[in-house]
């Protein structure tokens, strides 16, 4: 399992980015709410350690049990389903042995895992109607346990995940373009079934969200109020921001004006206090973990490895997107952390064990080349 590396070899830009990003974060929530910085501090200094520990180790080893990953990822989102604990009308949590987290996070890269063995085994025979046919089989029973949590963000998200997947596993052209042909007319159909006010397509406060995100002015003072407010406080910060921590009565944090801003809304609190310069900051880190994800597939040694780079790199970069165009008003709110910098240690965690396994995949590929 543990193989000899040359430490030369060992990719510290990427450690030294996600280490950066993460300082960012903790910076930003203590400012928002300081009681929650020691808690990511410390999912800090155990998501390190995983990465680490992972890193090390031949993630062949760890695909070769994919039915496991996949059947103990189910059976997480069950339990959830049957004995979670509910906050704010969501039932996303699990108490296991003292320790609660969000198996929903955890999800994202067991699927990612789940998928790369998977893909590698049924490579030959990929595009048959009926392989194509078991991996959504495969995939629906995770993802409708995540859509009833209610977590409708999260399972876009999956969404996203699993397309990109099937796309670098080989997904003949020609799927694609027949999928698009049914997905965008069906999509539209979609988004105007569920602008009517008696629809039953999705929740009530899922329809506002929507309906807030097209008629902000409408909205301003209800389901848009998160959204106006994170725009002013991003545009109040102007180059350099007001600095963290500030005192000033006319800021949107001081003022209460964005509810748990430590979270969804973290984007908001740098725009305000670090300005356009923190905004960029964190922008390009985002960009840059998901171009070395990337350079990490390029060099992978086998196609398993290529999904796991690649998969991480669709994570981070497609949910950083959808969180800063939250808080910017782009799209409409989707309740999405943003990687590495929002709190919450169930995916802080999840996100550096993910990157543990880019790193090995980018080991063994070194060694391959060597």
């Amino acid at each position: 399992m543990l193989k000899r590396y040359r430490v030369r070899d060992y990719d510290f830009k990427l450690v030294f980015m996600l280490i950066a990003i993460s300082i960012v974060g903790i910076l930003a929530i203590s400012s928002a709410n300081e009681e929650y910085r020691s808690r990511q501090i410390i999912g800090l200094v155990l998501g390190l350690f995983v990465m680490v520990v992972l890193s090390l180790f031949d993630y062949h080893v760890f695909l070769r049990f994919y039915w496991v990953v996949y059947f103990v990822n189910l059976a997480l989102l069950v339990l959830v389903h049957f004995f979670g604990d509910t906050t704010n009308n969501a039932q996303r949590w699990i108490t296991i042995a003292g320790i609660r987290f969000q198996p929903s996070e955890t999800a994202k890269i067991l699927l990612i895992l789940f998928y790369a063995q998977y893909i590698m085994k049924h490579k030959e025979h990929f595009n048959t109607f009926r392989n194509l046919a078991i991996m959504v089989l495969l995939f629906i029973p995770q993802w409708v346990l995540i859509y009833k949590q209610p977590d409708l963000s999260t399972s876009i998200m999956m969404i996203v995940i699993f397309c990109i997947l099937l796309y670098i596993g080989g997904l003949s052209y020609k799927v694609i373009f027949g999928a698009f042909a049914i997905i965008i007319p069906l999509g539209v159909i979609f988004l105007s079934l569920v602008l009517q006010e008696d629809q039953n397509l999705i929740k009530d406060y899922q329809q506002n969200r929507i309906m807030a995100w097209l008629h902000p002015d409408e909205y301003e003072n209800a389901e848009g109020y998160q959204q106006t407010n994170s725009k002013i406080a991003i545009g109040s910060g102007q180059l350099f921001g007001k600095g963290l921590n500030n005192n000033e009565i006319a800021s949107v944090k001081n003022g209460n004006f964005i509810s748990e801003p430590q979270t969804d809304f973290i984007f908001a609190i740098i725009g305000e206090e670090l300005g356009f310069i923190g905004g960029c900051i964190v922008v390009v880190l985002s960009s840059l973990i998901s171009l070395d994800c990337i350079f990490a597939a390029r060099r992978a040694s086998d196609l398993g490895g290529v999904i796991i780079c690649t998969g991480m790199a669709a994570l981070v970069g497609f949910q950083s997107f959808f969180n800063i165009s939250v808080a910017t008003g782009i799209i409409p709110n989707t309740g999405l952390p943003l990687p590495f910098v929002s709190y919450g240690l169930t995916s802080l965690v999840s996100l550096f064990m993910g990157m543990g396994f880019v790193l090995n995949v980018r080991l063994q590929g070194v060694r391959k080349f060597s």
